[in-house]
This record gives structure tokens, sequence and C-alpha cells, in this order.
């Protein structure tokens, strides 16, 4: 099958055929192969629609509306930059991740700090630059007390709380349940009252945020977290007899069909349900901000990788590949939480045809557990094919998990054409091994002994 004749068959401008073309052309142009068995690669014409859906679905007239991405999502300077070019603020959430999103060129009017874990120097940097901080927890706006030392500050700051809503279908998930360790839990004895007497006696703090978790978690239980947050900032401004609560940051979290190329739910349906139950939200009086990560790069990304060999056990087919718990740490170690789509390709990158056999997906950690896939019904796998593991643009790439100490594969951004042609960018390089042995001590002296 030729490029062209996929482009003719299916129309080359859909997400599923751009994904296709790719796959072929990242086999035929030896992106994966012998010397580098497994690769990641992003559709970068799907990266720039899912940002402007993002932008369209809330786009309301007279609200000022800051979109930031979670760069624990795609922890990738290149990524970064294309959602800054698009329109994207970042949210971060480490000194690293803040280094990033710097290096990436995103401005600090357009960053949000929120890790829960802020230390005094991370909060100076900060609070100099002007980046916005949500302060997670009494103790930590104190500290913020004692920088700004009763002088002026440039940079927005916040407190998140928690609505102590419930959680949805992922503990790990879910942070806005009775005992989550994110922000001031609101229906804890005492803590309404502390959080109304905080704002009372700090009239610089103007930022409201929260977050009920991500993956798992339902719409209607997202929307009564930012209604909990949006009541409170009411109240927080009826006591201070002022609009002192400016900007209500409402976090990400919009969950990823994972069994389809469907996008569902989309930005527009979350929004349109905000809009319905908290239509205080866009009538001009607040500024939002959100905080979306795997809703916006998960479909845009793909992990490819070479089979390596094809054995049985128990009379089970396996076939052992190069994308397992290093790439796919999630899906492996929670496979009932993260199950991912596999399709199996042949050996120049085409979808194999043929009768289906159930197998398992293996990758290449010494552990038994090491799958990506169990009992799954796909065309007969061999030595020398190729499977790709869908819906992977989002915590798949940038989130490496060194078990063997397997390198971390190069990722990729590529650009299908109406030809049939695809372009590829670097958005890493594979780690090599020097760089390895470096990460791991080998340039450091000996340990003397006794």
């Amino acid at each position: 099958m030729t490029d062209a004749a996929v482009t003719n068959e299916t129309g080359w401008d859909e997400a599923g055929t751009r994904r296709e073309l790719a796959l072929h052309a990242a086999v035929r142009q030896g992106l994966v192969g012998a010397a580098e068995p497994v690769t990641g690669l992003l559709d970068a014409t799907g990266i720039e629609r899912s940002a402007r859906a993002l932008h369209a679905a809330f786009a309301t007239p007279g609200v000022a509306i800051t979109h930031t991405f979670a760069v624990k999502a795609a922890s990738l300077v290149p990524v970064l930059a294309l959602l800054g070019e698009c329109g994207l603020g970042a949210e971060v959430a480490s000194p690293g991740e803040l280094a990033l999103a710097r290096a990436a060129g995103i401005p600090a009017a357009a960053t949000v700090l929120d890790s829960p874990a802020k230390t005094v120097a991370e909060l100076r940097e900060a609070l100099a630059l002007g980046i916005a901080v949500n302060a997670d927890n009494p103790q930590e706006l104190a500290r913020i007390d004692g920088l700004l030392d009763g002088g002026p500050c440039a940079a927005p700051i916040g407190l998140r709380v928690n609505p102590q809503v419930g959680g949805g279908s992922i503990d790990a998930m879910s942070t806005a349940t009775a005992t989550s360790k994110f922000g001031v839990a609101l229906r804890d004895p005492g803590a309404l009252d502390w959080v109304l007497a905080a704002y009372a006696r700090r009239p610089w703090l103007n930022r409201l945020h929260t977050h009920t978790g991500s993956q798992g978690v339902p719409l209607e239980l997202m929307a009564a977290g930012v209604l909990a947050a949006y009541e409170l900032a009411e109240r927080i401004n009826a006591a201070a007899g002022r609009q002192q609560v400016t900007v209500l940051d409402i976090g990400g979290g919009l969950p990823v069909n994972f069994g389809s190329d469907e996008v569902t739910p989309s930005f527009t349906d979350y929004a349109d349900l905000l809009r319905a139950r908290v239509p205080g939200l866009f009538d001009g009086r607040y500024g939002l901000v959100t905080e979306f990560g795997r809703a916006l790069l998960a479909k845009n990304g793909t992990v490819l990788a070479r089979v390596e060999y094809a054995k049985s056990a128990g009379g089970r087919r396996i076939a052992v590949t190069h994308a397992g718990a290093q790439v796919a740490t999630r899906t492996v170690f929670t496979p009932g939480a993260w199950p991912l789509r596999v399709l199996a390709l042949d050996g120049k990158g085409y979808p194999k045809g043929g009768e289906q056999a159930v197998q398992d997906v293996a990758g290449p950690c010494c552990f038994a557990g090491d799958l990506v896939a169990t009992g799954r019904a796909l065309p007969l796998l061999e030595a020398g094919d190729h499977v790709a593991l869908l819906d992977t643009g989002a915590y798949y790439f940038s989130n490496h998990f060194a078990y063997n100490s397997l390198p971390r594969p190069a990722v990729w951004a590529f650009t299908a054409h109406a030809d049939g042609t695809v372009d590829f960018a670097p958005v890493r390089a594979p780690q090599t091994l020097p760089e390895l042995l470096a990460e791991s001590g080998a340039n450091l002296p000996p340990l003397r002994r006794g």
C-alpha cells in the first residue's frame, strides 16, 4: 500500500489518517528500527487544533481568559513552545517545570505555580518574576507574608481550596476527596472561617484556585468543584465590600476517551456545562484561568515500537516489544485504570491484516508484569512487525521510568501533507549510553572503602 493510496481511501486530513501516514513514514525513514527500537510521535497539526478547540470553547465576550498547559503532561520544551505560539501559558509544579516553561519562551504573566510543596526559594523566585502563585495551605500563605514583608508585589497571589466534593473512578487522580493532600479542605471544621479571615487580612489576595482531579473524574463533579469555588469567591467579595477576588483558576482535568479516536468529552462539553451550572463565571466580573494537560495532548501522540520476538507460553501468544513500563508506566502498573489501544503493524509500518489471535503485548523490562496489553485480539504479531500505542501524547513521553537503565526514546513531531508526505521535526533526541552513564554517576570518582 502506498502513502497516496492511504490518503485517497480515507482523506489525508483526518487524525487517524495523519497517524497512519506518520507510522509508515517513521519506519521508512528509520526513526524506528534496530538501532532505535522505540520512538514517540506527536501530531503537530492535531496539537494546534486541540489548542484552537480550547480557545473556542471558552471564548466569551468581556471575559479575560488565560489558558495554561500543565507542563507535567508533556515536559518537552519544543511542545511547550508550540503551545505558547497557540496562545497557551504554563502551569508548573516544580523548579524544573518552571525552567522548561521559561526555556520555551512562556512569559511570566502566563505562568502559574501550583506545587503543594513550594520552598522559600521557589516562592521568592516566582514572586520576583511576577508569576501567579496559588498558595496551598496556611503555612505557605504565612511564608508569602514573610517574603512580602508588607511591600508591594507584582505577582498575582491566590489560595487553592479543596471543595471536598468527592472522587472519581481513579483514586490517585482525584484531588477533591475528603482527605486529599491538595489545598485548604473547605468542609473541615473551622476551615471556611479561616479562609474568609485570610482574605480579609490580605487585600492583595485576589485569586481563588480549585481542581477536582483528572482522568476518571466526571464532568458533573468537576463543575461542582468550580461552583463551590465561585460561591466562595462571591462570599469573600461580599465580606470585603468590593471585588477582591478578581480571578478564578478552575484547574484542568478534562478526561480523555481512550477507547476510540473520538474526542469525548470535548472542551465545548465542559464549557457548556459550566455555563449552565455556574453562569456567573462568565458574566465578566471574573477573569478565568484553566490548566488543562492530558486533554490537549493525549490523542495527538503515539508510541511506535518494534516487535523483537514472538513466542508462546501456556498456549498464549506473546509479542515481546520495546514499549513497556519505561514509556507506559501507568498502563503497566494499573492497566484497569489506564488501558491503551494497540495497533498491529507490519514490518513497513502499515496496519497488519489477517486473522486475529488472542495475544499479550509485552515490553522489554525484566519483570513479569511488563505488559501493555493482556489477552488482546490482534492480527498475529511476528518478529520484525511493529506495535503502536495510541493516545499516548500526554505523560507517556515525558515521564520516563528508567527501569533496567533503559534509555529515554526519541520524540518526533510530524506534519502530514495532502500529497501523502510526512515531515518530521525532532522534539527530543534519544538518550545515548554515554548520557545514561553520566546521569548514573559514571564520571564521578569511585567511592572509597571504609
